[in-house]
């Protein structure tokens, strides 16, 4: 009788590392797709959900605000649970976190109902198919080319976007957002039958060719989460995750209401905003080809340089509404949102490396998750209290130029 575990027998031979690493690579991309595809999707969903129950801008953001606070603040726990139960633990609950929050906002009548399915129970599901054990599962198998690989990685979110956003809008369209969170929540759930399948016990192993170059290369430096909360790059990386994702959140919880609200209609607007995935692609690619040309922080601060000129034009968009402020704004924007996430990711595996490094990441993570909650949740009371987009936009410049601070100053970051 075969004693093998199951998933083991899907891949009977072993797989060559290279080409393992990539069956990894792509599992963990299709999951961040998924993940913040079905999370960026809220900013669809934001307009006809306030305006069947009258809801203010604030109270609604509230729930995509919950779900990136979610996310942020379970990320040490998810890091601690990775490195303990393994990754067909975690991604299979994130999975069925998502199917049953999605089902039960189908059916919600209340704001806390959403803020609890579409908010936390939603967040919590994309940070267990998200960041955190994607970049702990990429770093068993790719070493010194980490920051490639979480550059492909890191545009998942890119993809999530182009696919989502317009599929969400057609969706709502054709069959509301009630039937649409019900297909989401669907999907989710039956893709939990073919993760449970695959060879779990080769992935979570990780490269024998990295581990060997681990062990001679460097030893395990014995870093804990209290001795790595005393050292300045901690704290350094864990601002820049947070006033960085303030900055980015605060626009992008209400950039497709900005865009139809400046005069472009629905669908266009969504699918303007989705393409932003297909630039951003190659901001990834491009930010971390530039990371070994001329270094992490001239390529960091270039990064933060062309987020800026993108929301400027955001902020003509609203006077002069034409094509090409539009396309240079998605360019500019949309290929930068997340272009620094693999940088500061790979530098965080590389200071604090060791049998810890999930739980210490995952708390550096916070910062991102606790900055896109504020973030969004403050520019929809900016907007309600201010009726104008100016002062939200200038909020979200301050606290771009306070995310590239870091760089400038913070020695363990300049190299």
């Amino acid at each position: 009788m075969d004693q093998r575990a199951p998933g083991q027998d899907v891949l009977a031979k072993p797989l060559m590392p290279a080409r393992t690493a990539l069956n990894v690579l792509a599992l963990c991309f299709a999951l961040s797709v998924l993940g913040r595809g079905l999370g960026e999707s809220f900013t669809v969903f934001l307009k006809p959900i306030a305006e069947d129950f009258g809801w203010d801008r604030a109270q609604v953001v509230s729930v995509y605000s919950l779900t990136w606070l979610a996310g942020g603040l379970m990320a040490p726990l998810i890091g601690r649970l990775f490195d303990r139960a393994g990754p067909r633990i975690v991604y299979s609950l994130g999975l069925a976190l998502l199917g049953g929050a999605f089902l039960i906002a189908a059916r919600a009548q209340y704001l806390w109902q959403f803020q609890a399915s579409v908010g936390l129970s939603v967040g919590l599901g994309i940070a267990l198919i998200g960041n955190v054990p994607n970049s702990i599962l990429l770093g068993r198998w790719f070493g010194p080319r980490l920051p490639t690989a979480m550059a492909i990685m890191y545009s998942a979110t890119g993809a999530g976007v182009l696919v989502l956003l317009p599929a969400s809008q057609l969706l709502i369209e054709k069959i509301g957002w009630r039937d649409a969170y019900q297909a989401f929540g669907a999907v989710a759930l039956f893709l939990i039958l073919p993760l449970l399948v695959l060879p779990w016990r080769r992935f979570a192993a990780g490269s024998p060719l990295v581990a060997k170059k681990a062990d001679t290369g460097f030893a395990d430096d014995g870093w804990t989460l209290s001795s790595a909360m005393r050292h300045h790059a901690f704290w350094a990386l864990f601002s820049t995750f947070f006033f960085t994702a303030v900055a980015m959140y605060a626009i992008t919880a209400q950039i497709v209401a900005y865009l139809i609200d400046a005069g472009f209609p629905p669908l266009q607007a969504a699918t303007a905003w989705g393409f932003s995935g297909v630039v951003l692609l190659f901001g990834m690619l491009g930010i971390s080809t530039l990371d070994g040309i001329i270094g992490r922080r001239p390529s960091v601060l270039f990064s933060y340089a062309v987020s800026i000129a993108g929301i400027i034009q955001l902020w003509l968009l609203q006077y002069y509404p034409n094509f090409w402020l539009l396309t240079g704004f998605v360019i500019c924007f949309g290929s930068m949102i997340g272009s620094r996430g693999p940088l500061i990711t790979a530098t965080a595996l590389r200071i604090f490396r060791g049998e810890r490094v999930g739980t210490i990441y995952g708390t550096i993570s916070i910062g991102s998750g606790l900055g896109s909650a504020i973030g969004s949740w403050s520019g929809g009371l900016i907007h309600d209290w201010t009726h104008s987009y100016d002062p939200l936009i200038a909020f979200a410049l301050v606290n771009v130029v306070l995310g590239l601070i870091p760089f400038l100053v913070v020695p363990a970051l300049r190299r």
